[in-house]
């Protein structure tokens, strides 16, 4: 009865404050992090519209955020990182919480997007097209360009969020990438963001979210032939830490 209580009490706040804001302030830091980018540098234009952004959102819900493992980053250097997708939320708790420097791959499609196209390039989040063999090379050498002093990109190799929690197949993407530039898997378990968003809703509610930091994954001893491997290895980690923060010893 008190948790309904409290449900329906945070309704007003969330319909008439808090979402028209996350709206309104998300174009904001966009444009800032655009003006930032263009006019200082791409590291801390992605401060303003990442990590601020982030957690300006996450303190207003509020999102109760729980971090372990950061003593596995190695400062400077950079990642392949790929975490389960439960939630939108997951974007606040990465960029938030993670303390480094992070680009996101994007579908090639978003590039021809008014606005999201030019705003995601003067950022640094990184196009990714595997379609045409010269266009993935060119793909593939700006990657190899950015992510480097400790600058990472995130992937979701889930491909989508998932609606139930659970977590899906893992698509080879990451992992392929990961052998193109010769970087490290840096696997990440997030869990309760779809408590807070559930997936296909707008039904924010407030919550704890926890993001568990594994050790990375050296890539060096695997090639295209142990590929299969290799995701295996990394789901299996995400998984398992998954599964027992959902049902601890």
């Amino acid at each position: 009865m008190k948790n309904r209580i409290l449900y329906i009490l945070y309704q007003p706040y969330k319909w008439l404050f808090f979402l028209p804001f996350v709206f309104l302030n998300t174009i904001f830091f966009g444009v800032i992090a655009v003006l930032i980018s263009t006019l200082v540098n791409q590291r801390i234009g992605s401060y303003f519209g990442g990590v601020i952004w982030s957690r300006l959102n996450a303190f207003l819900t509020p999102m109760f955020v729980q971090v372990t493992g950061k003593e596995n980053i190695q400062p400077g250097r950079s990642y392949v990182i790929v975490s389960n997708h439960q939630s939108l939320y997951d974007i606040f708790l990465i960029y938030g919480w993670l303390g480094i420097d992070i680009k996101w791959i994007m579908k090639k499609e978003l590039a021809r997007m008014p606005g999201v196209g030019i705003g995601s390039k003067k950022v640094g989040h990184i196009f990714l097209d595997r379609s045409n063999p010269r266009v993935a090379l060119e793909s593939l050498n700006e990657a190899k360009r950015k992510l480097v002093n400790g600058t990472s990109v995130v992937i979701f190799p889930e491909g989508t969020r998932s609606k139930t929690g659970e977590i899906g197949t893992f698509k080879k993407g990451a992992f392929k990438l990961a052998l193109d530039l010769a970087l490290p898997l840096l696997p990440i378990t997030l869990s309760g963001t779809k408590d807070i968003l559930p997936t296909g809703t707008l039904d924010v509610q407030p919550g704890k979210a926890l993001m568990v930091i594994h050790e990375p994954i050296e890539i060096h001893q695997h090639t295209e032939e142990s590929l299969k491997d290799l995701v295996a290895h990394a789901r299996d980690i995400i998984a398992n830490s998954y599964a027992h923060l959902q049902h601890p010893q």
